[in-house]
């Protein structure tokens, strides 16, 4: 349901405020049952939101949303006319139901009462909400939009800040690029203090009785959203400039109050840009989602089991310490690979090759199940198309899905669908404005005992730990040794808690500098610089407001490394470090110093001015396996870090692996920003260097089952930016067809060449045939194919020419004299056949019916009345 309905029903469900003064609990009226509360309401004796007390209709029953313990419940009238259009099974909803509270109770009805009673029921809630919507005569008028009193004091403490980060800028404190984030920083604060500060204003409607319609209208999800009335009501906040970067003074008026010429001037260019982008927009979305089906048309439900004993394992995604995808979203509706056990009896929650249900779901997570192997397309063993158990339940039915469903199709779809929402523009971000840089500190959301995992650290003098590697953790654990929560460490963190310490819910033990990168020692000692030439590698600059002076390491060619080194008092070296270009020295020569201090400071913004390619054009280049620019460097094998000098203009970047003694070297040119130090302990696959990653190098370096991670993750990352869900599965199918094709490294006794490109299944087979006659198989890897390119390399002919370089594509198949077993859709659609799927799948062509003799009327028994026994 949308808009009038959601409006309706919500404004019917709404519950008044407790204002001063209103009765007690045992005042209240109580009614028996809905036709009674109808007559009252006619009678105008009871309104829709007075609060009313209510027999409870559920009680003593299971039912989805009622209360089965209390006789009386206290609900109000429209509730109870609110509850009359739902079927039995559901209970009774005791709460203000807007868009997303509607969505999950017909869900629920669906899933209770079936398909009939849903459409029914259905029919209802439209009449109940468009009566209710008319009869709330919701309008919106310019008095409806309240300014909060505390929109002046926040802005004025912004302004007090801003001076403050000013100050400093001028007396050589921080640098410009910092002085920018700061005050970027400050403003996105302040807007979203404003934006809830105006919310809880609307809410309260300047204490009057009715509901603030603008509020009304956000909240229920029929209209608008927060953005949008923030700026009717609050401040427009922080504004782009048609390059993309933001300009640091924000708009401080609202739609109410008007803006200025300047700020109108400036929020044109916002405008201006949106309308071209969305003309843009439709043609390319469009594009992709041809793209998409093209490639995975032929991916059709094909068989009920392949029977394979592989699976992929899936945990929750996390965005900083944030879970953005719990583990029930990612295992709900799909078949596992593993029996998983309840800890604590025992007993069977869900076994190996079952359909996991919302319900299994949820309690395979409250018994701390981390993560799970499940069946997936991408390890499908089915010889065409997918097999239904590695496919799970289909998405549109709520149950398993059935043979001859065109899978593909609906994935291409699903995928393409949400293009035209996804923005077109590559976002130049200097490091914050989609966002404050995360809060700089770590609460224990538990009581727990805290353990250190893969921490380097170093104990300062005032006893707090620093934390002097990156890739580490911490994790609380509770008294029988159970994970709670577990957390990434930023390097440099300060940790004030000791490893095996007890923290108590709520406490912050872990704090960091979000606006620098820092360099530590780990040794104490006195400092010698090491290739430290003014001019060449480094330059000082003193700060002409101030007089402070500063040595900032500059980008160089010659073969010279700006080192700090640390010595004894014998002038032995204890440790060295490598200061990266752009860096602040924030140590002075010959002094000495505690261990864990720090010796120079990189701004996080160098490490993120590189174009954020967002949206749109990053899902068509994750889909076309497109090398992106920039991209960048991932270690080969497991090791730990050495840093070497340059060669031929690039540093050398060393991996050892302690435990083989392997070597790899890494060459990186010398403008990268590399985010590995000396001594890291890393694997294989992770980033050496920031920018983007070559999908085809997780593929060389980590196998084919790290890349489809990679790519899911990726893709889903871009939607979820803009809001929108797509199930795993879609993506998976488009992964799986962009790997069917192998590459030929060693041919055996096969017939096969050097360097062909084949499919997977071809290559099996051939190397059955080959193994069975005693001979060598033959050897390949796999191989990453963009969608346009998988799509003109499928079996079909006739559907690769339908959809790019035909002429091309029908003269090779005539050359080499192809033959199309129409197989897939397109080239079905195309000849004017049946298409292989639904009812023209092939089980269901071949059926002839038989009648078998005549139909004998089964003779009727003759009741006896002899006495039941027993």
């Amino acid at each position: 349901p949308s808009q009038d309905i959601v409006l309706g029903c919500y404004y019917l469900s709404q519950a008044p405020r407790k204002l001063a003064g209103s009765k007690e609990p045992d005042r209240i009226p109580l009614f028996a049952e809905a036709t009674e509360v109808e007559f009252a309401m006619s009678e105008n004796s009871v309104r829709a939101h007075d609060r009313i007390r209510f027999k409870n209709p559920d009680f003593g029953i299971k039912t989805v949303f009622g209360d089965p313990t209390a006789k009386v419940i206290e609900t109000t009238a429209g509730r109870v006319i609110f509850n009359q259009i739902w079927p039995a099974g559901v209970g009774f909803c005791n709460k203000a139901c807007g868009k997303k509270q509607l969505s999950d109770i017909i869900f629920r009805t669906y899933q209770v009462a079936g398909h009939a009673a849903t459409v029914e029921m259905l029919d209802r809630l439209k009449e109940l909400g468009f009566t209710w919507a008319t009869k709330a005569g919701v309008s919106i008028g310019i008095v409806d939009m309240i300014i909060p009193k505390e929109k002046q004091l926040e802005l004025d403490s912004a302004h007090k800040q801003i001076a403050v980060v000013d100050k400093q800028y001028r007396s050589g404190i921080i640098t410009d690029g910092e002085r920018y984030n700061k005050i970027i920083d400050i403003w996105t604060h302040a807007g979203e203090e404003i934006s809830n500060v105006m919310f809880r204003t609307l809410e309260h409607n300047e204490g009057r009785k009715e509901l603030n319609p603008v509020f009304l209208m956000v909240d229920s999800g029929a209209r608008g959203n927060r953005q949008q009335v923030k700026q009717l009501a609050g401040m427009r906040g922080l504004m782009a400039k048609p390059s993309g970067e933001i300009i640091e003074r924000p708009i401080t008026s609202n739609f109410r109050e008007g803006l200025t010429v300047l700020e109108y001037f400036i929020s044109t260019h916002g405008a201006r840009k949106g309308l071209a982008d969305t003309a843009l927009k439709t043609a390319d979305s469009g594009y992709l989602t041809r793209k998409l089906v093209d490639a995975s048309q032929d991916v059709i439900i094909n068989e009920p089991d392949c029977g394979t004993v592989n699976g992929i394992i899936v945990k929750p995604i996390y965005e900083g310490d944030e879970e953005v995808v719990d583990l029930v979203t990612r295992i709900n509706g799909r078949v596992t690979c593993e029996t998983v056990k309840d800890p604590v009896t025992g007993k069977a929650i869900v076994k190996k090759d079952q359909l996991i249900e919302e319900l299994t779901a949820q309690a395979i997570e409250k018994v701390g199940v981390e993560q799970l192997k499940i069946r997936s397309v991408l390890t499908c063993e089915s010889k065409r198309g997918v097999c239904a158990k590695c496919y799970g339940r289909n998405l549109a039915t709520g149950l398993m899905v059935k043979l001859g469903e065109a899978v593909g199709i609906i994935a291409a779809q699903s995928i393409g669908e949400p293009g035209t929402q996804l923005t077109m523009r590559t976002f130049h971000i200097g490091g914050v404005a989609s966002g404050t840089f995360k809060q700089p500190i770590v609460k224990a959301k538990n009581d727990g005992d805290l353990r250190f995992n893969d921490l380097r650290t170093v104990q300062a003098l005032d006893g707090k730990w620093i934390v002097l590697n990156k890739n580490g953790s911490v994790s609380l654990h509770n008294k029988e040794g159970r994970e709670l929560e577990r957390y990434n460490i930023v390097i440099g963190s300060v940790i004030s808690i000791e490893d095996g310490g007890r923290v108590k819910k709520g406490t912050a033990f872990v704090e960091w500098d979000p606006y620098n990168v820092p360099i530590l020692t780990e040794k104490a000692g006195k400092i010698e610089f090491r290739d430290m030439i003014s001019g060449v590698t480094v330059k000082r600059e003193v700060d002409e407001a101030t007089g402070v002076m500063g040595t900032v390491v500059i980008e160089h060619k010659e073969d010279l490394h700006p080192q700090i080194v640390i010595v004894d008092d014998h002038k032995e070296v204890l440790a060295s470090y490598s200061i990266p270009a752009g860096a602040h020295v924030s140590v002075a020569e010959g002094k000495k110093i505690a261990a864990g201090a720090l010796l120079a400071k990189t701004p996080r913004k160098i490490a993120k001015t590189k174009d954020i390619t967002g949206g749109l054009p990053r899902v068509a280049e994750l889909f076309e396996a497109r090398r992106p620019k920039d991209a960048a460097e991932i270690a080969k094998i497991d090791g730990v870090v050495e840093i070497g000098g340059t060669v031929r203009g690039k540093r050398r970047v060393i991996l050892k692996d302690p435990q083989t003694g392997a070597e790899e070297e890494h060459l990186v040119p010398l403008n990268k920003h590399i985010i590995v130090f000396k001594g890291d302990l890393i694997k294989k696959g992770s980033q050496l260097t920031e920018g983007p990653v070559v999908p085809h190098e997780i593929l060389d370096v980590c196998g084919p089952q790290e890349l489809q991670e990679h790519m899911v993750n990726e893709v889903q990352e871009v939607y979820r930016l803009q809001g929108v869900e797509i199930n795993d599965k879609h993506i998976e199918i488009i992964v799986r067809q962009m790997l069917r094709k192998v590459k030929i490294t060693d041919p055996g006794d096969t017939s096969l060449l050097w360097g062909d490109q084949i499919e997977k299944l071809e290559f099996e087979s051939e190397n059955q045939k080959v193994v069975e006659k005693g001979g060598k198989p033959a050897e390949a890897v796999p191989v990453l194919l963009g969608i346009t390119k998988a799509s003109l390399e499928t079996d079909s002919f006739i559907s690769a020419a339908s959809f790019q370089d035909t002429t091309r594509v029908l003269t090779e198949a005539a050359t080499l004299g192809k033959v199309d077993h129409l197989r897939g859709f397109k080239e079905n659609v195309i000849m004017g056949h049946l298409i292989p799927a639904g009812t023209g799948f092939s089980t269901h062509r071949n059926i002839n019916v038989i009648q078998l003799g005549e139909v004998i009327p089964a003779p009727e028994i003759e009741p006896s009345f002899e006495p039941a026994v027993g």
